[in-house]
């Protein structure tokens, strides 16, 4: 069994993470609205990416023995009016869900659970990786995303992102 607030923390994390998917969805709603295909792709990746982290804590909950309860995933609350809005508004969520998983990890530290903080270990890379590639599209796009044919060459780019499933082993 897993100390009751590190289980909490990862059962609340798994709620957060459907959430993300969720949000990343409507980025990508929102930019088949503006016919730009790349982008809702980009985004569509990222809701799977996200919903296969939540399935990857309910999964690790389980096989701890622990209980996995599902709250309601709020709507996303993130309005997008111009382009690049959802490109700033996912690094700053990534950048808080980064702040969530570090949480999970202090919490993990502090009651010397070594199996939850390597667990863990891939979480942190992995929200290294998520942070960087959404600051990346950021910069790509604030350099030449705002010409018409930068834009175009930027939403091809982006329409040729496949879905990788993650590569942790539980």
């Amino acid at each position: 069994m897993l100390d009751k607030k590190v289980a909490e923390l990862i059962n609340n994390q798994i709620n957060k993470e459907f959430y993300s998917a969720y949000l990343y969805l409507d980025f990508a709603n929102f930019y088949n609205d503006a016919g730009l295909d790349g982008f809702a792709n980009y985004f569509d990746v990222q809701a799977q990416e996200e919903r296969d982290h939540a399935m990857l804590m309910r999964t690790y909950l389980f096989n701890n023995g622990e209980k996995v309860t599902l709250s309601e995933i709020d709507k996303p609350d993130m309005e997008c009016k111009e382009i690049d809005d959802a490109l700033n508004f996912s690094l700053k969520h990534e950048q808080y869900v980064t702040s969530l998983i570090n949480k999970i990890y202090k919490a993990a530290n502090e009651v010397d659970d070594y199996r939850t903080m390597q667990f863990f270990d891939w979480f942190v890379k992995e929200q290294g990786e998520e942070e960087k590639s959404a600051d990346d599209l950021l910069k790509k796009f604030e350099l030449y995303g705002r010409d018409p044919k930068g834009l175009y060459a930027l939403n091809q780019e982006l329409l040729a992102r496949a879905y990788a499933a993650p590569s942790l082993v539980l």
